[in-house]
């Protein structure tokens, strides 16, 4: 295993991804993030980045192999002054406004409860007004802004 591989495999399961959920979001086969995870292929160049940011670690703590840490807080939220502001809205009811061309049909014009923070993406949950529950991973790029609503 590379130490390549064996950062993705590890931080893949801090964070709770199968494999297959971690493929599905990167569009690739299960088996590809098994071959990168035992090192016998690494990722595309243009795939690093994707990586990284699911995994919440920067491209060089992935690239390096004399970066042994990733500084993140146990909650996973990102080690950045935009990680430590998302912090202060777990747990709270908000609204979400979206960047152009990114809204979110689902959630738009919901509140939702921000659940927690895996990489550079956002779960949230809500009750849709068809009163039916509603889970969803949002990526942090996507969001403009926030309105916190309720204290959660």
């Amino acid at each position: 295993m590379s130490k390549m591989g064996e950062k993705i495999a590890t931080k893949r399961k801090d964070i709770g991804l199968s494999q297959m959920e971690f493929a599905d979001r990167l569009s690739v086969t299960r088996q590809t993030v098994s071959r990168w995870e035992n090192g016998t292929v690494m990722p595309d160049i243009d795939k690093i980045s994707d990586i990284a940011g699911i995994l919440g670690v920067s491209c060089d703590y992935l690239l390096r192999d004399d970066i042994e840490t990733e500084e993140s807080d146990k909650e996973g939220t990102p080690a950045s002054s935009a990680g430590r502001i998302l912090k202060g809205i777990l747990g709270k009811k908000v609204k979400l406004s979206f960047c152009d061309g990114e809204t979110d049909v689902d959630l738009f014009d919901l509140v939702v409860t921000v659940d927690s923070f895996e990489g550079n993406w956002m779960k949230v949950s809500s009750v849709d007004k068809k009163g039916r529950s509603l889970e969803k991973f949002i990526p942090l790029s996507s969001v403009l802004s926030f309105e916190i609503i309720e204290e959660g």
